[in-house]
């Protein structure tokens, strides 16, 4: 997410992104954002409900997304629904009218509002929508040299970094004066068409001239662009005149604001301030029997329709690899970002995103010296150490530090819940003196995840506390809205999280490509990517397992795999599992070959570890063989004795992988098999590496899944060579040994893993 937003929603915002406004940002489509001032008091009903709606279908006609923006109950929305139109539009709820000064009132009074140009303006700016359409602007008011009536919308021109299309400034205002302010304020200001003469509104015609025009949306997106590539953050103001159809009553009305100007005058309304306007502009449609009112609608049609084509010519000017950048810096704010927001400007859409818990770890211990029976229902003198903590944060760390070392063109992102709390701004600082990335971290109304452990003099365990809800209660709309950002190869879910929010995330993958990756994190939660795998067996009839990698220790391998058999799953009876399992051509061949691997010893170097007969003995390798039609990938964390990896390659990978000369090599520790369907399965087992000391045992399962999935996003195909899945299992159990060796849940020294 581009830094205004994310920072505004790091401090948990009361603002709102309708769903196909948020789409259209994240896939980078044009957007056209839109004022309610109009609705909430410049439009008279039944207008100020249909000329809005109009609006959007003029934009959408260009093939642009509209994103009406407003105010209601006190929540920001950009892009609002026909609901909180209508609530605007009828001002059943007396609602207030919403320039820059009035946002942060109206939010706190949890108020509705029709935004101005100027607050639209700032919040099309924070949410990254280039282009805003509109009728007038606001400007120097007649006399405006006396009463110091200017509109706050030309000084938000100077910060907002938003094209604004409009039929010039409101007629009611004084032309020259307001082009001379916009002069001085240094913004842009250009006509749409062949003429430089700046239009009055209801008439193409002003007597005044400005310095540029554009005569289509290609160069007036030019001119946008431009001041993007030049680091430019004011906006421009691009004057389109009435419809020339329109034109020939111009003149009539233009007598009849004259008219209500004086009017306005004499009665006292043009010192009312902000009631002026909606006056006057009542008063022209009175005096004008109704032209002016067709005049505005049809000017303000002709804006979004331009205003689109501009959007859509802007879109066309950026090169693919140029999006995400623009995405970030054109929102860029008029307040100074934190050095941690405005290096996250700058990332890339994330090649590995993972998904689950972020917490911070409390460490309490007693000290050597202190009897244990004294420290009882009371305090002891010790230590009190905070670490960062969590499934999904660990691996992220570890794959961020990986990457950092051997493929620092690519990057990563955590996506996790944190509280609105102190915890929460931990993680968020914490994470960010990392050097990772923190717009993933999402605040919830939940409390942040914290493990309070207690521990003896001797560093045991004696109690403790773990709130860990809020992953449970992470809703999948909010994960996706956060993964919909990103072009990632894979995702990594741990079983923190719910299954309705892992079944959300599997769903999404499996529909854009995406490979998954999940790691069970106990042997209860295991079972959580059961519905997500129901859920694809149910309505997909190929045999394509639906997880691409699983990470289980022995613990949650068993556990999982009688949950499969179990009456609630049953997958075994699953026609799909059947099918695959046939044609994997298990016979004979393939026993003779495990009793061979399983008399080799766990260890090369030490025989007193025993052999591999737990493969057959504890059902592992029959566990594992038998779970390849849901997850293509499984590497079994074994401890000390070792990772045993089982993998299906199908067919129309299979004639392309090295794996298809290989055959079984009981020295080299593999068996290989070759399916009906001339698919191929690999089953291979690697020794543990050599360790000496152990200074904690936290977060080395975490670290070796982080390492994998650097290697799965740095080097894709390299599993489909006996030498690189080689390579992926060694750096994978190096990672783990590293931290095993380090006192942190992931090792800073996996920074230092530089690929040889």
């Amino acid at each position: 997410m581009w830094a205004q937003l994310a920072s505004v929603r790091s401090r948990n915002a009361p603002l709102d992104i309708h769903p196909e406004v948020e789409e259209a940002l994240a896939t980078n489509k044009p957007v056209v954002a839109l004022e309610t001032a109009l609705v909430s008091h410049g439009l008279p009903f039944p207008h100020s409900l249909n000329v809005p709606t109009a609006l959007e279908d003029v934009v959408r006609l260009t093939g642009c997304v509209p994103a009406t923006i407003g105010i209601i109950g006190g929540r920001i929305k950009i892009g609002l629904t026909r609901n909180e139109l209508e609530i605007l539009a009828d001002r059943s709820g007396d609602p207030c009218k919403v320039s820059r000064r009035d946002i942060a009132a109206a939010v706190a009074t949890k108020s509705d509002g029709g935004t101005t140009c100027s607050a639209t303006l700032v919040f099309a700016a924070m949410a990254g929508i280039k282009i805003f359409a509109t009728g007038g602007l606001g400007g120097v008011h007649r006399g405006g040299e006396n009463t110091m009536d200017v509109s706050a919308d030309l000084h938000e021109l100077t910060r907002c970094p938003v094209g604004l299309v409009s039929a010039g400034v409101k007629s009611i205002l004084d032309i020259g004066k307001t082009l001379e302010y916009l002069e001085t304020l240094g913004v842009p200001t250009l006509t749409y068409g062949e003429s430089r003469e700046f239009p009055a509104f209801f008439s193409r015609h002003s007597g005044f001239k400005v310095p540029w025009n554009v005569n289509d949306p290609v160069t007036a997106a030019k001119v946008l662009h431009t001041q993007w590539q030049l680091g430019m953050v004011n906006g421009a103001l691009i004057a389109v005149p009435i419809p020339a159809e329109c034109e020939a009553s111009g003149e009539n009305i233009q007598a009849c604001v004259n008219q209500a100007v004086l009017e306005s005058e004499e009665n006292g309304i043009s010192r009312r301030g902000k009631d002026a306007t909606p006056w006057l502009l009542n008063r022209v449609a009175e005096l004008s029997a109704g032209d002016s009112l067709v005049s505005n609608i049809a000017l303000l049609k002709n804006t979004a329709l331009i205003g689109g084509q501009i959007a859509v010519q802007y879109q066309k000017l950026l090169p693919e690899n140029d999006r995400e950048a623009e995405l970030a810096l054109r929102c860029r704010p008029s307040v100074g970002l934190s050095k941690k927001e405005e290096e996250a400007v700058h990332f890339p859409t994330a090649n590995v995103v993972v998904i689950g818990s972020a917490a911070l770890d409390i460490t309490a211990q007693a000290d050597t010296n202190t009897n244990p029976s004294q420290a009882m229902h009371s305090t002891a003198p010790g230590t009190v150490s905070m670490s960062l903590g969590g499934v999904a944060r660990n691996i992220a760390e570890a794959s961020h530090r990986v990457m950092e070392a051997r493929y620092s063109d690519l990057s990563s992102l955590l996506i996790a819940p944190v509280g609105n709390d102190h915890f929460g701004d931990a993680l968020v600082q914490e994470t960010s003196k990392l050097r990772m990335r923190t717009d993933g971290l999402v605040k919830t109304d939940k409390r942040s995840a914290v493990c309070n452990m207690v521990l003896n003099s001797g560093g045991a365990l004696v109690g403790g506390v773990a709130d860990m809800d809020i992953t449970r209660t992470f809703s999948g709309d909010m994960m996706l809205s956060c993964l919909q950002k990103h072009t990632p190869s894979v995702v990594a879910l741990d079983g923190n999280l719910s299954p309705e929010s892992i079944t959300a995330a599997v769903d999404y993958c499996n529909q854009n490509g995406i490979a998954v990756l999940f790691e069970p994190t106990s042997a209860i939660k295991s079972a959580s990517i059961l519905p997500a795998i129901s859920s694809f067996l149910r309505r997909d009839n190929s045999d394509q397992p639906p997880i691409t990698f699983f990470t289980p220790n022995l613990l949650e391998l068993t556990h999982l795999y009688q949950a499969t058999r179990s009456e609630e799953f049953d997958f075994m009876s699953h026609p799909s599992w059947w099918n695959v399992i046939d044609s994997l051509n298990l016979g004979s061949a393939f026993r003779t070959d495990l009793e061979q691997l399983a008399r080799k010893p766990v260890d090369v170097d030490d025989s007193s570890k025993g052999t591999l007969s737990f493969l057959i003995d504890q059902g592992v390798a029959q566990m594992t063989v038998h779970l390849l039609p849901f997850f293509q990938h499984i590497f079994v964390k074994c401890g000390d004795r070792g990772v045993l990896v089982a993998m299906c390659i199908p067919e129309k990978d299979s004639l392309a992988s090295a794996w298809a000369r290989e055959r079984s090599n009981s020295h080299k520790r593999y068996i290989v098999t070759h399916g009906k369907a001339k698919e191929i399965m690999v089953l291979q087992h690697f020794p543990a590496l050599p360790i000496e000391t152990v200074a904690n045992v936290t977060g080395a399962g975490d670290s070796f899944v982080g390492a994998l999935l650097a290697s799965v996003a740095g080097e894709p195909g390299s599993m489909q060579h006996p030498k690189g899945l080689e390579e992926i299992v060694s750096l994978a159990q190096t990672a783990a040994i590293t931290t095993l060796q380090s006192h942190f849940a992931v090792s800073p020294r996996l920074s230092e893993l530089v690929k040889l």
